[in-house]
Parts: C-alpha cells; sequence; structure tokens
C-alpha cells in the first residue's frame, strides 16, 4: 500500500487555508453567551441554597439570573428551607452548629437577626413564642388591657414578626361576633392557658409574604377555630363539627382537651389523643375538621408514655414514628391509600438507637429527637432524615428543651427577603380591623394609634 501522500489523506488533513476559519469559529461557539432562561434552569437544579450562593457569585450573568425574584419564587418552591437552629418559648436561639451543613449560615443568621425580640411593643417579657413557620415567628401575650386575667387567657394578643428584619405586625383582636361562639370555659390546655395559637401556611403562590394564623380551643361539645388571613387583614370561623359527630364518644370528665401534641404534614394539623388511638385533623385547604386512625404500633400497649411523631413521608404520603414505653429504637410506618380512597399504616422500619431520647418535634421530612448523655454521642438536639435515616447532630446542650420551634429559612445573603410586608399594617388600618384593638388599649393616645398604622421596620 502506497503510504505517501495522495487524495484520502489530503481530504483528512485541513489545508493551511481553512485551519484559521474553523479555530475562529470554534472561538465564537466558546464566546456564546448562556440565555438567561436556560441558565435558570442549571441553577434551579442545584441541590443546597449555599450552592446557589456561591454560583451567584462567580459572575455578574449569574448573580443576574440568581436574584431575579420570579426565580427566587421557583427556587423556594422546589428546595426546602434549611433548618438553621431552633427558638425556645422565651426567645433563647439554639443554632446549628458543626459538622451539620447549615452551620455557617446558622451562625450568620444568629448575628444578624434579633431573637431577643427588642423591637416589639413593651413589656418585651410577656411575649412567648408560639410557632415558627416560613422565618416568621408568632408570639402571644395576655392582654394589657386585662392584667387582672393574665394567668386566664382564653383570646391573647398576638404578633407575628420577622427576626431577621426586625418587622413585626400586630394582628386585630378576634372580632366580638366569633368570641361569642366560644363557650365560657374551654378546656385548658397547659397552665393558665385555654387555648393554642399557630401559623399556617398561606396556599397563595403568587403573594409570597401573605401568611395565616389560627386560633384554636377545645370545648366541651366541639374544636373551636378561627383564621386570620393576612391578605384580608380579617378573622374568619373554621367550620367545626361536633364531637359527637367526630367521634363515638365525647371529652373525658377531667376536663382536660381529648387531643394534643400539634404537628404539621402536607397541608394539614394533627393531634393525638392521650392513647394515640386517634388523630384529630384540621386540612389547611379546605379548613375542616376530621379524625384519623393512627398505626397499630402506637396503641399496642395503650400506654400515655409512648411518643409518636409525624413525618413527610414522600410522595404526599403520611409517616409517624413511635416510641414505645422504655424502649430506645424507633418504629416507623407510613400510612398508605389505595385505589378505593381507604388507607392503611404499613410498617416500614425498626431504627435500633443506642441512647436515651425523647421526641422534640418533627418537620417535613426531618425528625428531631433531645438525646441524654450516651456512650457515644454529647447530649442534645439530633435530626433523623426519613430518606437516609442518617442521624445529624444540630447543636450540643446538657438542657432539657420540651417547647422547641424549629427555625427554618434561606440563607440571608441572596435568598432571604423580608416575610412580613410592611404595607399590611396600613391597609388593616384603612380596613378598620384594628380600630377595635386601639380601642380597646386603655390610655392610649391618637398620636400612638396614628404611630401603631404601620408595620415596623
Amino acid at each position: 500500500m502506497d503510504s505517501g501522500g495522495g487524495p484520502a489523506d489530503e481530504a483528512h488533513t485541513p489545508s493551511s487555508g481553512t485551519r484559521p476559519i474553523l479555530e475562529h469559529g470554534r472561538h465564537e461557539m466558546a464566546s456564546l453567551p448562556i440565555p438567561d432562561e436556560l441558565m435558570a434552569e442549571v441553577l434551579l437544579r442545584l441541590p443546597a441554597a449555599a450552592d446557589l450562593v456561591r454560583a451567584s457569585a462567580a459572575c455578574v450573568s449569574f448573580r443576574r439570573v440568581a436574584a431575579d425574584r420570579s426565580f427566587l419564587r421557583r427556587y423556594r418552591k422546589l428546595h426546602a428551607q434549611p433548618l438553621l437552629g431552633f427558638l425556645n418559648q422565651h426567645k433563647v436561639f439554639y443554632p446549628a452548629i458543626a459538622p451539620h451543613p447549615s452551620a455557617p449560615a446558622a451562625s450568620a443568621v444568629a448575628l444578624a437577626a434579633d431573637f431577643s425580640f427588642s423591637f416589639l411593643p413593651a413589656p418585651l417579657d410577656d411575649w412567648i413564642v408560639r410557632d415558627i413557620r416560613d422565618g416568621r415567628v408568632l408570639l402571644d401575650r395576655p392582654p394589657q388591657h386585662d392584667i387582672d386575667n393574665r394567668y386566664n387567657v382564653v383570646f391573647p394578643e398576638l404578633v407575628v414578626c420577622d427576626p431577621l428584619h426586625r418587622r413585626y405586625i400586630l394582628l386585630p383582636p378576634i372580632p366580638d361576633n366569633l368570641t361569642a361562639t366560644v363557650e365560657d370555659h374551654p378546656l385548658w390546655l397547659t397552665r393558665h392557658r385555654y387555648c393554642e395559637t399557630f401559623l399556617a401556611p398561606s396556599h397563595d403562590d403568587e403573594d409570597e409574604m401573605s401568611f395565616s394564623v389560627i386560633w384554636m380551643a377545645q370545648c366541651r361539645t366541639k374544636p373551636v377555630a378561627f383564621v386570620f388571613f393576612s391578605s384580608t387583614g380579617q378573622w374568619q370561623a373554621i367550620p367545626s363539627k361536633s364531637w359527637s359527630d367526630l367521634l363515638a364518644g365525647s371529652l373525658s370528665s377531667t376536663g382536660k382537651p381529648l387531643f394534643s401534641r400539634r404537628q404539621y404534614a402536607y397541608g394539614s394539623f394533627y393531634w393525638v389523643t392521650d392513647f394515640r388511638e386517634k388523630l384529630l385533623v384540621l386540612d389547611t385547604q379546605r379548613m375542616d375538621f376530621s379524625i384519623a386512625e393512627t398505626p397499630s404500633e402506637a396503641t399496642a400497649l395503650a400506654l400515655p408514655g409512648v411518643a409518636t411523631a409525624i413525618v413527610e413521608a414522600g410522595e404526599g404520603r403520611l409517616g409517624m414514628f413511635v416510641r414505645q414505653c422504655y424502649e430506645n429504637c424507633l418504629n416507623y410506618t407510613i400510612r398508605r391509600i389505595s385505589c378505593d380512597g381507604s388507607s392503611q399504616w404499613k410498617s416500614e422500619k425498626t431504627i435500633p438507637l443506642d441512647f436515651d431520647y425523647f421526641f422534640i418535634g418533627s418537620a417535613g421530612r426531618h425528625l428531631f429527637l433531645y438525646q441524654l448523655s450516651g456512650p457515644s454521642l454529647d447530649a442534645g438536639c439530633f435530626s433523623l432524615d426519613v430518606k437516609t435515616f442518617q442521624l445529624e447532630r444540630v447543636f450540643v446542650s446538657s438542657s432539657c428543651f420540651p417547647n422547641l420551634c424549629a427555625y427554618s429559612i434561606f440563607p440571608p445573603s441572596l435568598l432571604s427577603t423580608p416575610t412580613v410586608p410592611s404595607e399590611l399594617r396600613r391597609r388593616c388600618w384603612n380596613m378598620g380591623v384594628l380600630q377595635a384593638q386601639v380601642q380597646s388599649h386603655h390610655g392610649q393616645t391618637s398620636a400612638d394609634a396614628n404611630a401603631g398604622g404601620q408595620a415596623k421596620d
């Protein structure tokens, strides 16, 4: 075979005249900018908020896409807010510590936010943390105009605030036509406490600053609940059935509520009976109450000491962790819905633990445990992911915390925006719903009322 250069070789060897054209073409292709809509799809797939923050710092075009409000709305819908720590009822923040992946962001938030809530109306000591959702904190206190009944609280003063941006909104009092529907003596929940207040998901995809607050009491004949919508600035009643319609029985004669230990998953709140045989369910989409069954593991011993915690198991399925008395293991069950709409709990896994613990709560797919001193881990708070069943330390402390609220929010450098709008208070004032609140405070001057007509920044 002829090894010399021939026509075939010439066909595969670019001539000196064509090489610069091809190289110039490659240079042009490499310099073409990536369209913003394509870059947005790439950035949406970054697994963690910290990765997005780092990517946005790489170049101006990345920052422009990542800082766009429509992009941030999409990102926040697709990704869960990272857990940054816990806040107790007395306004003490416990940030996540290393090696927890949120430790750097938690440290930054601990420095930037005001978790003493010094920006709230005095006296500050009266405010107690009741709930946290989407970076907002709900606090309440006994009515200042009725100090004589401060230890018999049924309708407390309520405030929703953003400790990171130091904004707050005092909610209007529940109107008289609604409070009149509450029985004279609701059943007491805790010492000096006859109601519970908590934040509900907004369900408003367009307005990220909208929120809802629910007031609830368990009366002898039925549960009673009212909901406040920030979009309207008004309270309204949540329809409720009687206990006899919801249950084949009634409240106990002890005067204590039948349901307690509120938990949340997939748009619904859940309360469980002392013996864990029933769940009271409040669907926040339909705003109605119903009853659901618990897994057999929760009722096997019929003892009050059995602990349960509800989590989001994925694909819209409800999960429940059960700890039997005196057992250092977790029984994990998932509720499965059949084609005919019926549901059944199925045991998924038993997780042995080498330490003593109790449940703090849950959020999304994470269970939170407080671990007492053990052979391999220091005492403190740990989270358990239902996808990986990996135990991860959040913070270390030798104190017990039975009333902790998980604080989750995106890092403040890019993704965190104010969660309480500055114009809502003015809107509520113009609608007249705050006038009753101002009039109910004895000794408040008209100048104070005018100053209170706007949300505080």
